[in-house]
């Protein structure tokens, strides 16, 4: 975790939940872009088939990926079961730099960024940036005058993209077997492979 406090003149206002501690407010978890561990809904087989009948919705519908809040939810419920604790990190992280009285230095240089060696700095209570990394030492959040990000986990990331693999292929399938049907050809069927 590598936690600053430079003061700034831009205001933002937080995307976050209602608890704070200090003058840093909690993520907004339920958010589609800020996933944090949950145990799978379904096997990853019966996601696959859920994925394929919301890609055969969509497209039955005109909607594409994130214009379709079923796939919206499909993926956050997908990722999610992959993804760091990023509640814990962020809580345990912000309750470290709360706890701590130890003050450091207001100078940095850019190897101590570089390498890490800046632990955090703040004055009184007052946080305006932090990074939190998981335990393979991936940035899986910041906080940064108000906002807070989200970083995609390599694993979060590769189930992310299989998943929009399976969608794109069904969608695609379904929207060649509606135009199929629409010019009368009768061999209008959505094949799959996987």
């Amino acid at each position: 975790m590598r936690i600053g406090n430079e003061q700034s003149l831009a205001q933002s206002r937080p995307l976050t939940g209602t608890q704070k501690r200090g003058n840093v407010p909690s993520p907004d978890y339920t958010d589609f872009h800020f996933n944090t561990k949950t145990a799978p809904a379904m096997s990853d087989e019966k996601y696959k088939t859920a994925i394929i009948e919301q890609a055969k919705k969509d497209q039955a519908a005109g909607k594409f990926q994130s214009d379709s809040a079923g796939f919206r939810n499909l993926v956050k419920s997908y990722v999610s079961a992959v993804s760091p604790d990023r509640k814990s990190i962020i809580s345990e992280g912000l309750k470290a730099i709360y706890k701590n009285i130890r003050q450091e230095p207001k100078t940095f240089n850019l190897l101590d960024y570089m390498f890490g060696s800046v632990k955090y700095s703040r004055e009184a209570n007052d946080v305006s940036y932090a990074e939190f990394y998981d335990s393979n030492g991936e940035m899986v959040a910041s906080y940064s005058n108000g906002r807070w990000i989200s970083y995609g986990t390599k694993a979060e990331n590769a189930r992310e993209s299989e998943l929009w693999g399976i969608y794109n292929q069904a969608w695609n399938s379904a929207a060649k077997a509606s135009q199929g049907a629409a010019n009368g050809s009768s061999a209008a069927s959505i094949d799959i492979k996987g």
